[in-house]
């Protein structure tokens, strides 16, 4: 999920892995003591015999009993002893990994002043006392790449944007087995933040409401698909694009080619500034050439990378996509989204269209609230919700009804921030590729890593 520049984003404090692991499935077959149906026909057999050859064919039947194989019982079949995925992801995947234990993202060890660390006793144990974390974080991240590798297989010109976000959204909270029906199983885990399927020259935030006018797919159209997964509010956030038309090829390949450089810059002691410069550096190296016309791929300038906290999908740190004079660090422990948005356009994003995307401040000013539909609904909003992103069709699904007012109060007393579309200039193609790492003690994780980015 996108941050904007640093003095808008400081309002809010808020994959390879083609070695993942699956479960084969084995039908038990169980041995009973008692004979089936032809055996007792054959006893019945022997008792009906002549006394004379009653020792020799009591004998027989012995034998034959013996000799006789069980008919194995069928095992029934369901999700709860499921070993294998199914079409569409439907089981939760703590049912497909034994003991809890998930695929590890892609381990980078880290170089030059920092790379004591791979074989520190100290950092290895320090590692080792957070492998609760890591649980968390690579459970989400595994859910994360089986959401999407059904999306990328699934998502087809000609869809409503209603039905894609449905089906991501349907998929993420079925693979973590919270559905976020009942007060607070949204917040054990599920969606992390509401589905982001922006289109052409709208860069990010853009998810329909309910009562959003239909929008189909379009062959010509570029798609940026960024969802998240939480475990324990715990999000991993990753992006990617789609494009039907190989003309963009070369759009998508510039963002991918920076989103890689800004993940392999990152680390421990690293200035941000520093990272950005090095992201700018890659995307602008390319150009592109559509309809007969080129153009050069700008990066965004005033969309960032982000730290993330607990809870919160922005912490408070930002990673530029371009050269700055940021001489903040990335330090041990930190997660961080690494995201890079490239554009044929400006490079310069602006907020328009109808907002879907919100949430509650983690530094909300205790004001008295005089609209009563503001204060039941900040009730729902914080039980249900917390301070994770949300979006109306979320307040739909709880059966929330007439709560444009008490929403609009809220946002405007400063208890929740919205995030309006951030779109770049008309006919203009944007492309979006994120990745969120962990700044182990030991190693760089990239956590969200995968066979297909």
């Amino acid at each position: 999920m996108a941050a904007k520049t640093a003095d808008q984003f400081s309002e809010l404090k808020l994959n390879g892995l083609s070695d993942s692991k699956k479960a084969s499935s084995a039908a038990s077959k169980q041995n009973g003591t008692t004979a089936d149906a032809s055996d007792q026909d054959s006893d019945d057999n022997d008792e009906d015999a002549p006394a004379a050859n009653g020792a020799e064919n009591v004998a027989i039947a012995g034998d034959k009993k013996k000799k006789k194989k069980k008919k194995s019982k069928k095992k029934k079949t369901g999700t709860a002893g499921a070993k294998v995925q199914s079409d569409p992801p439907r089981v939760p995947v703590s049912q497909l990994f034994s003991n809890n234990t998930y695929p590890a993202g892609q381990e980078v060890e880290y170089v030059g002043d920092q790379q004591y660390r791979t074989t520190n006793e100290e950092k290895r144990h320090l590692d080792r006392m957070r492998n609760d974390f890591l649980t968390e974080y690579r459970q989400g991240a595994e859910i994360h790449r089986q959401t999407r590798a059904w999306a990328q297989k699934n998502i087809k010109p000609g869809m409503d944007l209603h039905e894609i976000a449905q089906g991501i959204e349907d998929c993420t909270r079925a693979l973590t087995g919270h559905q976020g029906l009942e007060e607070g199983d949204g917040l054990i885990a599920g969606v992390g933040f509401p589905t982001g399927l922006s289109i052409n020259h709208c860069a990010a935030h853009y998810t329909p409401n309910s009562t959003s006018k239909k929008w189909v797919l379009g062959q010509q159209d570029v798609l940026k698909v960024d969802f998240g997964v939480h475990i324990n509010q715990r999000i991993v956030d990753s992006a990617f694009t789609m494009t039907w038309d190989p003309k963009y090829d070369n759009l998508l390949a510039a963002v991918k080619d920076a989103t890689n450089t800004g993940v392999r810059e990152a680390g421990i002691d690293v200035r941000v500034g520093e990272i950005g410069a090095a992201i700018q550096e890659a995307m602008e190296s390319y150009e592109v050439e559509i309809d007969g016309k080129t153009y050069p791929v700008k990066a965004i300038r005033n969309l960032n990378g982000h730290d993330i906290v607990q809870g919160s999908i922005h912490g408070g740190k930002s990673v530029p996509i371009v050269k700055s004079n940021d001489m903040t660090k990335m330090e041990e422990g930190e997660i961080f989204a690494i995201e890079t948005f490239g554009s044929t356009g400006r490079g310069y994003v602006q907020d328009d269209m109808e907002v879907s995307h919100y949430a509650l401040r983690p530094d909300a000013p205790n004001v008295p609230l005089r609209v009563s539909s503001a204060r039941s609904l900040l009730n729902v909003i914080k039980k249900n919700f917390g301070t994770l992103p949300w979006c109306r069709r979320y307040l739909d699904r709880l059966g929330q009804e007439k709560y444009l007012l008490g929403l609009n109060n809220l946002v405007s007393s400063g208890i929740v921030q919205d995030y309006p579309p951030l779109v770049d200039q008309k006919g203009c193609y944007t492309a979006q590729f994120e990745h969120t790492i962990l700044l182990r003690p030991t190693v760089k994780e990239v956590v969200s890593r995968g066979d297909d980015y």
